[in-house]
């Protein structure tokens, strides 16, 4: 596309010259990436908390490099503005090369370098690509290298999104335990590989739900501490090469107070420039909270099957209709999007797995796809936690008429005379209530093992649930000595 003078500037670098719009705070090395990465159609301003670490990281640099003395009080006041209009929110159009590039992320670097140059130009009542002024390089990129500002802003971008995922699991959770509350007294027929088994309560369950969410919320949390550690003045391949001395202890101070996170420079840099494990144990502890989720949504699929020739214990809601072809028909919509980015997620961490692996040498040269599979997958998961709270689990009712019908019928609540009338009584009288259909309860009392009164009350919804212990036994009554039932 032809531009006239007044709408382009040049800027140059090592392999020549390029035209600029006029208008881009951005310059040649972002236009470059932009005519080699276009692949993903997705910038990196799709992923705003990387946007601010980039911002937070030139900003504590440029405090550094004033304090120390390798940058005028002048160039580092405008970076370090600039900066905090980018971390305010402003400009992130301008971040526009791709989440996915070749380079190790120096077309990222780059793009930070320039847009942040561009906007400090300007605050200086400069032109944009006055570089002889204010060099995206020389000042902007002072004392660092891609090599340690990509990685740090990455752990510093997950660690703020991580914010967010743990509310939206949190208040997942609670809504889990809301409903445990409520369904507290329904009670039900246990299963285990999908077989019936021993009787609970629909708030038992759900409270595991909630128990095992709440895991996962200790487990990221935990998981999250290893990206505190950064290597913010190995430059190139972790030597310190051109920084000084005083460099990375005064950065990491500025760091810690700018993103209020408790970040620690790396005892070893050059291992540290290196190596991406802490992205691998982050994307894992990530998966196991999507693995498990699926887990739960699998079961609200089970639990709410039918209407009528399925389990029909639980209600979900009615969110959309279900079929261009059955009428009335409703699908659980919801837990299965859910599922499918657990999916997702579980190939993005495949992908981190091969990219941490891929590394050589003193350098990774795929971080761009780690940030880019993990970051994808903290948004994607905090979404599908808020849709399935909220157009799921709120709105969750039990079908407690179909429960109720189902424990009188279920031959699993005798385990709960066993310690009355032993095993192989209990065995045979579960054989025969199979055969005939009859009532468990009615067997018992049939066959003169227990009267009524104890029987009620050793299947009253405390007992069967194990929420009232059992207190005392009878002796064991041998299956010969157990009356048939003609």
């Amino acid at each position: 596309m032809a531009h006239d003078a007044t709408s382009i500037r040049i800027e140059t670098d090592s392999l020549g010259s390029l035209e600029i719009p006029a208008e881009a705070y951005w310059g040649i090395h972002t236009a470059r990436a932009l005519e080699n990465f276009d692949i993903s159609k997705r910038p990196i301003s799709v992923y705003p908390e990387l946007v601010v670490a980039l911002a937070m990281v030139k900003q504590a640099a440029a405090r550094a490099n004033r304090e120390i003395g390798v940058l005028d009080d002048e160039r580092a006041e405008l970076v370090d503005k600039a900066a905090q209009l980018v971390i305010d929110g402003e400009h992130h159009e301008q971040f526009v090369v791709g989440v996915v590039q070749g380079g190790a992320g120096t077309s990222t670097n780059m793009n930070a370098n320039e847009v942040i140059t561009n906007i400090a130009l300007e605050l200086a009542g400069r032109e944009k690509g006055d570089y002889a002024y204010l060099s995206p390089i020389d000042h902007t990129n002072r004392s660092q290298s891609t090599n340690d500002v990509y990685p740090t802003s990455i752990k510093i971008g997950l660690s703020l999104s991580l914010r967010s995922l743990l509310e939206e699991l949190d208040l997942l959770r609670r809504s889990f335990l809301a409903k445990a509350v409520e369904f507290h007294d329904v009670l039900k027929v246990g299963r285990t590989q999908l077989q019936d088994a021993v009787p609970m309560t629909l708030g038992q369950e759900f409270h595991g739900f909630a128990t095992t969410l709440d895991a996962d919320y200790r487990r990221l949390r935990e998981n999250a501490v290893l990206l505190h550690e950064i290597n913010m003045g190995a430059t190139a391949i972790g030597t310190g090469i051109t920084t000084h001395p005083g460099y990375a202890s005064a950065v990491e101070r500025h760091l810690c107070e700018i993103t209020g996170l408790d970040l620690e420079t790396a005892s070893d840099l050059v291992e540290s420039t290196s190596d991406t494990g802490s992205f691998m144990s982050f994307s894992a502890s990530l998966k196991r909270n999507a693995i498990k989720l699926s887990k739960i949504c699998n079961d609200l699929r089970l639990l709410s099957s039918g209407p009528q020739a399925g389990l029909g214990e639980i209600n979900l809601p009615a969110r959309q209709a279900g079929s261009s072809i059955m009428p009335g028909k409703v699908n659980p919509v919801i837990p299965e999007v859910v599922n499918q980015v657990a999916f997702a997620v579980v190939g993005a961490d495949v992908t981190v797995t091969m990219a941490v692996e891929g590394g050589q040498l003193q350098l990774n040269a795929f971080e761009p796809i780690i940030a880019h599979s993990i970051f994808q997958s903290i948004i994607w998961m905090r979404q599908a936690m808020r849709t399935l709270r909220v157009n799921c689990v709120d709105g969750i009712t039990a079908n407690r008429k179909r429960l109720g019908a189902m424990v009188g019928s279920s031959v699993g609540v005798i385990t709960a005379l066993t310690p009355f009338i032993g095993y192989a009584a209990a065995a045979a009288l579960a054989k025969t209530a199979l055969l005939t259909n009859r009532n468990v309860a009615d067997l018992v009392v049939e066959a003169g093992l227990m009267d009524r009164a104890e029987v009620d009350k050793q299947l009253s919804p405390l007992r069967l649930s194990g929420l009232e212990p059992i207190t005392s036994v009878i002796p064991v009554i041998a299956p010969e000595d157990v009356p048939t039932t003609p």
